[in-house]
């Protein structure tokens, strides 16, 4: 179940009111009126569940309630209500398989954008994932692979190709597009410092054994890359985050650039070129199996939903 706030002038409460009462999946309806400030208006409150959200919003939205006002959701781990148990019942679905179209085009929007943050989450992805291969450690890898990005811009990725929404494809390639060579360049400056300094010994990379799986291309490369994106994706529409960890640690994105970036400066080309197949297929596979369940879960007609986002 989620909170709804909604501000709106005072001339569309009523609009609000009865949009509110006609939703069966909306229960503790509360009004405050006159107290927004900015912009000025009435403050209205409601518990809405889950499998009811994205029609009460398209509702709210048809009314002007997005330019005039403002709405605002919240999650609600614990309702101990009868309202709220009658309101699950008579709305609709299950909540576990309703999709919040604009939640989700404002999370996947929001984590895939090009920050310092992101670049320092990928390149020290794939510092980790340098130390596994130099050190033929498969369990740090799989750390490395925890630690890396990556799956919130091709989760944007697949979101705009669904949708048709060119900001979120431009944000989201911009992320990867910059980002992966950038933590590239960054974990081939670490290696090559760290030879140098006599902590690593790059000659190793020819004859690994415990992590050739990283750059050795096969198809269950792209079997495997598109089970995690389609789990990915229907653990991001179901608010079922903790099956990401999962996501995460079932491809290998960061651990092939990681190789590829190590391979360069051996100078062992066909690893190089091994390594980005691998990371290309890999990338592909999860966007485009995101791309089929968000196919699968959509139900409206229109799909170009949701606000252009704002940089910043």
């Amino acid at each position: 179940m989620l909170h709804l706030r909604v501000m709106c002038p005072a001339e569309v409460t009523d609009a609000v009111l009865d949009k509110l009462r006609n939703q069966p999946g909306a229960v503790h309806l509360t009004i405050a009126r006159g107290v927004a400030v900015d912009p000025p208006g009435d403050l209205v409150q409601a518990d809405v569940v889950r499998e009811a959200v994205d029609g009460l919003l398209a509702d709210l939205c048809e009314l002007g309630i997005d330019h005039l006002g403002g709405i605002t959701l919240q999650p609600l781990d614990t309702v101990l209500s009868d309202a709220a148990d009658a309101a699950a019942l008579a709305a609709p679905g299950e909540p576990a398989d309703a999709v919040v179209w604009e939640e989700l085009i404002a999370r996947t929007g929001n984590d895939s954008r090009l920050t310092f943050t992101f670049m320092a989450f990928l390149a020290l992805a794939c510092l980790i994932a340098v130390v596994g291969v130099v050190t033929d450690s498969p369990i740090t890898v799989v750390g490395a692979m925890v630690v890396g990005p990556e799956f919130a811009p091709l989760a944007a990725l697949a979101v705009g190709l669904v949708l048709r929404r060119g900001d979120l494809l431009r944000r989201a390639a911009l992320a990867l597009g910059v980002g992966f060579p950038m933590a590239m360049l960054i974990a081939a400056a670490g290696a090559l410092l760290s030879e140098w300094i006599g902590l690593i010994d790059l000659g190793v990379v020819g004859s690994l054994k415990h992590v050739d799986f990283i750059y050795q291309v096969g198809p269950f490369s792209l079997i495997l890359a598109m089970l995690a994106g389609a789990a990915g994706m229907i653990s991001l529409t179901s608010a079922k985050s903790a099956a990401l960890i999962g996501v995460f640690i079932s491809v290998t994105t960061v651990p092939a650039a990681a190789f590829a970036a190590l391979a360069v400066t051996t100078g062992a080309w066909r690893t190089a070129v091994e390594s980005t197949v691998q990371l290309l297929v890999n990338l592909g596979g999860i966007a485009f199996a995101g791309v089929l369940v968000l196919l699968l879960r959509t139900r409206r007609e229109d799909r170009n939903l949701g606000r252009p986002l704002t940089e910043g």
